[in-house]
């Protein structure tokens, strides 16, 4: 039994010291959120939320102004519409 106390003490995964990295993945955003939605109600209950772009943290009100669509029926669905709207590329860190 010891050693389950003693691997607890220890992090699951070792956090790298780099620069960090501003807004929420996209899919934390979408992880909040229950599948179908209305774009209206996404923007009302996430709509400050800053998630993580290859250009920098934008707000998701930014990014779905960018989208025609008004209804997403799946996660997926929601994801790729921002990924279609932001790009797919490296995230810039804080120090970037």
């Amino acid at each position: 039994m010891a050693d389950d106390e003693e691997a607890e003490d220890e992090p699951a995964v070792e956090l790298g010291s780099g620069a960090s990295v501003e807004g929420a993945p996209v899919a934390r955003v979408a992880s909040r959120l229950k599948y179908p939605q209305q774009k209206s109600r996404i923007l009302e209950l996430e709509g400050d939320s800053e998630i993580r772009t290859p250009e920098g943290p934008r707000t998701l009100a930014d990014v779905l102004a960018e989208d025609d669509t008004t209804y997403f029926d799946t996660r997926q669905t929601f994801v790729d519409a921002v990924q279609a709207a932001v790009g797919d590329g490296p995230v810039a860190t804080a120090d970037e």
